[in-house]
């Protein structure tokens, strides 16, 4: 009996997992790549602009600072603030959508007096190219059909790793070697072939590390199972929303309440202490109080943060998540863009998860070729027609 043919399944599996998502995935990989280094990118070209020189005034303290910006009539809604220890770090302000839907650009403002310095450098740029990796920049963004197109997309590369991965297991020890060796002097199918597979199989681990992470961005049970596989006992702290009537009539919103930001701020350096390099404050969307604050640590260089809820009316503290409480699953869990993007084994994570996503249009375009060339092969020759010479 003969066994079952499973590798041809494979490569079937393989070639039509490929050609549905390589579109998808070559531009998912560039626009990765280019966001691996944004934060450097922004920092470059906005230096000027993010630090003010220095001075003998001491820096507002933020409710006024955004007193002072909500004061203009032409100015939005402030929707989050970025402050630094650093005396001469400008304080970064950034706008909630207003009734059209668009988001204003953020600015930076000189702490000591609520001057605008001007608006970052970059920013809409890297907004675009964030909406074309996660959405593909189709209409409703992450409630609309391009997260799910995106989501299979990433479905689809799981297959083809694995399936990759079966196909190219080698039958021998010794041939390991040529299996992991480019033969960059062949030509035409066999150079597509080298190129797809060997740089395929470096590149593997990379794009299962991408792959993993991504899908808890786009699917919600996909983001569950890891956090009950990680951190099984770690409630994720929760936004403060108001209370439905309890005599089940209907009412109108509340009115949101003011945030008494100074009370926060006050709450926020008695939990954070000294340990902080650059705290963000993001405000209450609707009729919540709830705060939410990142505090990220000046003596990690590994981009751990505590996080904090924090009521903007009382001041009073309502949930901490410290980094270094926190078990290596929630840990994890915790800096799961760092891991998408490879920032967490620092700058050599970087360039490697970079590369990595620029060279997937390289796999669209060898496994479409491979394809086109194997239909080819296939395809059953017609045999030559014989003409006859008149008087033959």
């Amino acid at each position: 009996m003969s066994k079952f043919p499973i590798k041809p399944l494979l490569l079937q599996i393989h070639s039509v997992a490929g050609l549905a998502a390589a579109l998808v995935l070559a531009m998912m990989g560039i626009t990765g790549a280019i966001m691996s280094f944004e934060d450097e990118i922004q920092a470059g070209l906005n230096a000027s602009l993010a630090h003010v020189p220095p001075g003998a005034v001491a820096p507002l303290a933020p409710g006024e600072l955004v007193a002072r910006l909500q004061a203009d009539p032409d100015g939005g809604k402030v929707a989050a603030i970025t402050l630094s220890r650093d005396p001469s770090a400008a304080v970064r302000i950034r706008f909630a959508r207003g009734e059209d839907g668009a988001r204003p650009s953020s600015v930076f403002v000189d702490p000591r007096d609520g001057h605008v310095l001007g608006t970052p450098r970059g920013e809409a740029f890297f907004a675009t190219v964030r909406r074309l990796h996660r959405w593909l920049l189709l209409p409703g963004d992450g409630n609309g059909a391009g997260r799910q197109i995106t989501g299979a997309a990433v479905l689809g590369l799981v297959v083809l790793l694995i399936t990759g991965l079966v196909l190219r297991w080698p039958r021998r020890a010794g041939s390991a070697a040529l299996w992991l060796k480019p033969q960059l002097g062949l030509s035409g199918r066999g150079l597509h072939r080298s190129l797809h597979t060997v740089i395929g199989t470096w590149l593997l681990p990379v794009y299962l590390v991408m792959a993993l992470t991504g899908l808890s961005y786009s699917y919600g049970w996909y983001k569950d199972g890891l956090t009950w596989l990680l951190a099984p006992a770690s409630p994720p702290m929760q936004m403060s929303s108001p209370k439905a009537p309890r005599d089940g009539r209907s009412e109108s919103r509340p009115e949101p309440q003011p945030v008494a930001l100074d009370l926060v701020w006050a709450t926020v350096l008695r939990e954070a202490g000294d340990r902080f390099s650059t705290v963000q404050l993001t405000l209450p969307a609707g009729a919540g109080t709830a705060v939410r604050v990142r505090s990220w640590l000046h003596d990690a260089n590994d981009g751990a943060r505590d996080e904090f809820r924090v009521d903007g009316v009382s001041g009073r503290l309502l949930a901490a998540e410290r980094y270094a409480d926190k078990t290596p699953g929630e840990r994890a869990l915790a800096r799961i863009l760092d891991i998408h993007r490879g920032s967490i084994l620092g700058l050599p994570g970087q360039i490697v998860f970079m590369m990595a996503g620029a060279l997937m249009p390289l796999f669209a375009v060898t496994g479409v070729l491979l394809y086109v060339s194997r239909r080819r092969l296939r395809r059953p020759r017609q045999a030559p027609s014989i003409q006859l010479v008149p008087g033959e």
